[in-house]
């Protein structure tokens, strides 16, 4: 009787079938393949399954576009399948999970006071080079000398430094801070009680925290208590995005305490600033905000209890939010019982588009030795409540919503000349459709992603992490009263407001929730798009081929936009009424004849504008008003739309 035949080593069999699985696997994206289709991956990861994934869910054998592929988890199996689930073991994980699945997590700190203190007090001089430092009490009590703090924390993701308690209590030192945290992205930096109770000396902060995304510092009770000393913010938060700045107790008690704050937040991108109890009870302090939120967008400042009790101050607004966008400013108990106080607004409002002011409280006080002059003040929305009766003159004071007043010709010229340096967005931000033809010339904005690199969780981790602010900041190491907790917090609200007028939004935490929602709202027959890379951003473009998705029918789009979170989150909502395009950029010396491709672009027209805000800056581009013109954007970097494949 012939013998049975021995069967194939079990190892022969797993390697067939691996080979098996690595050639089906891609087999189904590779079908349709074309530029921008993601390569092959390993069938036994996160990315190989959330591809299955996608398959089933969207079966039209489409390519999976190499920029989705990209943000997807490349987190190993093994590590997937031993990922914790309670809090306390993920954040003791983190530091070895971070690397392998593309998170953001806070970065470990280089320098501590320790490794200082062999230095001493009077050690100072340069810190160059240095980031996310722990400069908690160093200097106190020094007398004389001097530290810089150049190029510090440069071009850092989660920069965290801090000075608490810094150079208290001595006497004749100067620092000097340059190029702080320039270009980072969510900076924090602590500053509380930094030199309280010193006797003379100087500071400076030139370029700090400028260009930065989502910028937090604290100066918390800083210069407190202190005698004679000069203080300057020269070019502070300049061009930053999303940030806040909080100056409690600043000044406090101070004797003979200047400060300086010189072009302090221009064209920023949604800069708060706290300044509560600021100069409260100082003796002799002087204060001056010259060009102060210039050409910002969205700013917002408080000024509660400044100069309260205090004596003799000084304060200067001058050019303070000129050709800014809207903003918002409260004045609330603004030298209260103060005596021999001064404050002078001059150019006080000239925004570009109407923001407002609240003056409440303003002098008040039993001591009527106070003189405050509004010289030039413009705007709309003002408030005066509760203002003291005496010491307080409005000299050409001019508010829109109420009429206006005569005023000179020199201010007139001004008044014009102001008119045309009016706020804007980016050139090219925001277009008509008209312009979207071959041919046409156009500018085209920054579209790069600013966003720090981070990768999606696989659906069944992110699952493991409640999405709440305190449970994310527990796992992820991030305390609430740092920029990048302060993130996390708005980006959970957002996600938890109530959705707009005929919106329909989800925060997707997984890449399956993307597809999921995509699906949902309009079929499992659909594609997603992007601009192809950032060439020709922030320079102008010539138009070649656009041709019009779906055969330029308006339509129904997905549009998912990044939120800042440790993990990839994105803010997906339905446009309806919309025009979807893709356009060939090419170069724009190019001759007709030889024309050079750079980019393929997609871009957005919403064409139904009618509950969009009327400050919104593609009005202040493009002109009309809501409901009266469509508005059409790049897709940028980053950023997806999804449409009903053609």
């Amino acid at each position: 009787m012939a013998s049975s035949p021995t069967p194939p080593p079990i190892r022969t069999v797993l390697a067939a079938t691996l080979l098996l699985l690595v050639y089906l696997l891609p087999h189904n994206a590779a079908a349709a393949a074309g530029a921008g289709a993601s390569p092959a991956v390993n069938p036994f990861t996160a990315k190989a399954a959330f591809i299955r994934y996608w398959n089933r869910k969207v079966p039209n054998n489409r390519p999976h576009p190499a920029f989705f592929v990209a943000k997807l988890s490349p987190l190993p199996a093994a590590d997937s399948a031993s990922f914790p689930s309670a809090l306390p073991d993920i954040r003791a994980r983190l530091p070895a999970l971070c690397t392998k699945a593309a998170l953001l997590c806070p970065g470990p700190a280089t320098t501590d006071a320790a490794s200082l203190a062999a230095s001493g007090p009077r050690g100072g001089g340069p810190f160059k080079g240095y980031s996310n430092a722990n400069f908690n009490n160093y200097g106190t009590g020094g007398v004389a000398g001097s530290d810089s703090f150049r190029n510090y924390s440069p071009d850092l993701n989660i920069a965290a430094d801090s000075f608490r308690r810094y150079g208290r209590d001595s006497s004749g030192r100067a620092d000097s801070f340059a190029s702080y945290e320039a270009d980072g992205n969510v900076v924090t930096a602590n500053f509380t009680s930094y030199a309280g109770g010193a006797t003379g000396g100087s500071g400076s902060f030139a370029a700090y925290a400028a260009e930065t995304n989502v910028p937090d510092s604290t100066f918390t009770n800083y210069d407190a208590g202190a005698n004679g000393r000069g203080r300057s913010f020269a070019s502070y938060s300049q061009e930053a995005n999303h940030g806040e700045n909080g100056f409690s107790g600043y000044g406090k008690d101070g004797n003979g305490v200047r400060e300086t704050f010189s072009s302090y937040g221009n064209e920023s991108n949604v800069l708060a600033s706290a300044f509560a109890n600021y100069g409260q009870s100082a003796n002799g302090a002087t204060d001056t905000f010259t060009g102060y939120g210039v050409e910002g967008n969205v700013p917002e400042n408080t000024f509660r209890n400044y100069d309260a009790g205090g004596n003799a101050g000084v304060d200067t607004f001058k050019k303070y939010r000129d050709d800014a966008n809207v903003g918002d400013d409260r004045f609330t108990s603004y030298a209260k019982g103060a005596n021999g106080g001064a404050a002078e607004f001059e150019s006080y409002g000239n925004s570009a588009n109407p923001g407002s002011t609240t003056f409440k409280g303003y002098g008040e006080g039993t001591n009527p030795n106070h003189h405050i002059g509004f010289k030039e003040y413009a705007g709309e929305n003002n408030t005066f409540k509760g203002y003291a009766k005496t010491g307080v003159s409005f000299k050409e004071y001019h508010n829109t919503s109420t009429g206006a007043l005569t005023v000179s010709a020199e201010a007139a010229a001004s008044m014009q000349h102001h008119e045309h340096l009016k706020w804007s967005p980016e050139p090219g931000k925001f277009f008509r459709e008209r312009e979207l033809v071959a041919g046409n010339r156009m500018p085209m904005p920054d579209i790069r992603d600013k966003m720090p690199p981070r990768a999606f969780l696989p659906r069944a981790i992110a699952a493991r992490i409640p999405f709440e602010h305190r449970a994310v900041s527990e796992a992820f190491g991030f305390p609430l009263d740092t920029a990048m907790g302060k993130a996390v917090s708005s980006t959970v609200a957002e996600c938890l407001r109530a959705p707009s007028k005929g919106e329909t939004k989800r925060c997707a935490t997984s890449a399956e929730d993307v597809v999921d929602f995509a699906v949902e709202t309009l079929g499992d027959h659909i594609v997603v798009r992007s601009t192809a890379s950032t060439a020709g951003s922030g320079g102008d473009v010539r138009l070649g081929t656009v041709t019009g998705v779906d055969g330029g029918r308006v339509t129904r789009s997905v549009s998912c936009h990044q939120s800042l979170f440790p993990y990839l989150v994105y803010y997906c909502h339905s446009v309806p009424k919309v025009r979807v395009y893709e356009a060939d950029i090419m170069a724009a010396d190019g001759s007709d004849a030889g024309e050079k491709k750079i980019n393929h672009g997609v871009a957005i027209c919403h064409l139904d504008t009618s509950d969009w805000s009327p400050s919104h800056g593609a009005f202040v581009a493009l002109g009309g008003k809501p409901g009266e013109v469509e508005v059409c954007h790049w897709i940028f970097e980053g950023d997806m739309t999804w449409t009903v494949a053609d």
